[in-house]
């Protein structure tokens, strides 16, 4: 079926709502839903790079280095869990916010892709105004980068936060987290033996500004004890209640 192009050749183009300056890798073979992102990313202010399959998807993301990248998981050849995990695993690359884009609804997929390192998930059919919402919360992480540790600190255990920089140390080394798992356990942190419900960790996590499905707060802290390696006992599980960080 021929893609019918969204934008009427004769009319003036619209000029960006906001001089974001920030580029977006979208990983997507449909090009019908490909056109109509990069259309309203644009009008947003953002650069928009597109790849039709996971292999170029991910030659360009590692070439390129995009702020962001919406990845459709159901792609050809390389699937789009497969690209998370080779993202995931690249240095320059294990930082980049990655929202999931996919037509797979069943709570499985989304905590595969939320295991591997995916920031947020949108299921299909979306709302494209939805899916601009849950990439300027998750762009709104900062960069990591190397600097002199802010006053702004907090140490518990074998962790210490800089919430300043929205960094993380374990044992002094850092410790790569997503956003998702940052507020997690900065939440857990912040009152150090106090026990937080399911539902007051998942309005930390989404910042208020997406749903998550509940069961993803437990997917989350098993991605942080995984991380924390031999601290793993460093997050406790409160059953029937929630999660507790030790004091």
């Amino acid at each position: 079926m021929t893609a019918i192009s969204i934008v009427d050749s004769r009319r003036k183009p619209e000029l960006p709502m906001q001089l974001v300056e920030e580029t977006i890798l979208l990983i997507e073979d449909d090009a019908d839903i490909s056109e109509l992102l990069q259309y309203n990313f644009e009008r947003e202010g953002y650069k928009v790079y597109i790849a039709g399959d996971g292999e170029l998807g991910l030659r360009q993301a590692l070439q390129l280095v995009p702020d962001l990248i919406v990845l459709d998981l159901m792609l050809p050849g390389l699937d789009g869990l497969s690209v998370c995990r080779k993202l995931r695993a690249q240095p320059q690359t294990q930082e980049i916010p990655i929202v999931i884009l996919t037509a797979k609804g069943e709570e499985s997929d989304v905590v595969i892709g939320l295991e591997m390192g995916a920031d947020d998930y949108v299921t299909k059919p979306f709302s494209p105004k939805e899916l601009l919402a849950r990439i300027r919360a998750v762009l709104r992480r900062p960069r990591q980068s190397p600097a002199t540790p802010s006053s702004e600190q907090r140490t518990v255990g074998p962790v210490t936060i800089d919430q300043e920089r929205h960094e993380v140390w374990l044992y002094q080394q850092p410790l790569a987290l997503t956003l998702a798992e940052y507020r997690l356990l900065s939440t857990l942190t912040s009152r150090p033996g106090r026990v937080f419900t399911r539902e007051q960790l998942l309005e930390k996590i989404t910042g208020g500004e997406a749903y998550v499905i509940d069961r993803n707060v437990d997917v989350h802290v098993r991605a942080i004890r995984k991380k924390l390696g031999d601290a793993a006992d460093f997050i406790i599980t409160v059953r029937g209640v929630g999660y507790k960080c030790r004091e």
